[in-house]
């Protein structure tokens, strides 16, 4: 009999935290990390990065990644790799063992004329018909461990979402129950992305990669997080409000 493969390969979604460095001035970075994660120590705790260079790269500039791991790992980042960096950055990363992803390059905010303070919907013109991918709907609990994505599309889901869980979508989310866990809105990079839910008490909320943690929504009164809430981006900063 033939025996069994002692491994399988397979592509898969994870939620990653994306460091921007700005800096290579470790010094001042060692302070001002260190006040990022004393907000959120849990959420920060082993938690992998990825490096993004693209403030870096156009610049003649090398990054002593040894140090920076060094520093990272001192407060529970595990560094596992690198992007937008140029083709030397990219290859200090390789001999400091971290692995190189896909070049991202940020979007130009769009500027919209709205008639209200209320951002209006806009519908981008096409030559040809959009394709988007049905609403996915959830009508069972999404109970801690597991991840629910929704490619393409939005997600809705008629349960509650457990501590530990994770709800991610292209488009928006909306979560009818308590939401308790971790929801990741327009991770595509979709700024225009909205996450509602009829009970907010979540580990993490996020849109476009930018995030809040739990510590942050203890701030809202317990009435304010057991109304509709809607969470949004305003100018690049993530919005709570209760509908």
């Amino acid at each position: 009999m033939q025996a069994a493969k002692t491994f399988q390969l397979k592509g898969s979604l994870f939620t990653l935290t994306v460091l921007k460095l700005n800096s290579i001035d470790f010094e001042t970075f060692e302070t001002e990390i260190a006040e990022t994660i004393k907000q959120a120590p849990k959420f920060f705790e082993n938690s992998p990065i990825v490096i993004d260079l693209q403030a870096l790269s156009q610049i003649a500039v090398e990054v002593d990644f040894k140090k920076l791991i060094e520093l990272c790992r001192t407060f529970t980042l595990i560094p596992i790799g690198v992007r937008n960096g140029n083709p030397d950055q990219h290859k200090q990363a390789i001999e400091a063992q971290l692995a190189i992803l896909p070049n991202i390059k940020q979007a130009e905010p769009v500027k919209e004329e709205t008639p209200t303070k209320k951002t209006a919907d806009v519908t981008p013109k096409s030559e040809g018909p959009t394709v988007k991918s049905p609403t996915r709907v959830i009508t069972q609990p999404v109970r801690s461990g597991k991840q629910i994505y929704a490619e393409g599309g939005d997600l809705l889901i008629l349960a509650p979402v457990s501590h530990g869980a994770e709800v991610i979508a292209d488009g928006n989310i909306h979560v009818y129950g308590p939401l308790r866990g971790r929801a990741l809105a327009g991770v595509q990079g979709d700024s225009t992305a909205r996450i509602f839910t009829t009970e907010l008490d979540a580990e993490l909320v996020s849109i476009a990669g930018q995030y809040k943690v739990s510590e942050e929504l203890l701030k809202r009164t317990k009435k304010e997080n057991e109304d509709l809430t809607h969470i949004y981006l305003d100018n690049g900063e993530l919005q709570i409000a209760t509908v």
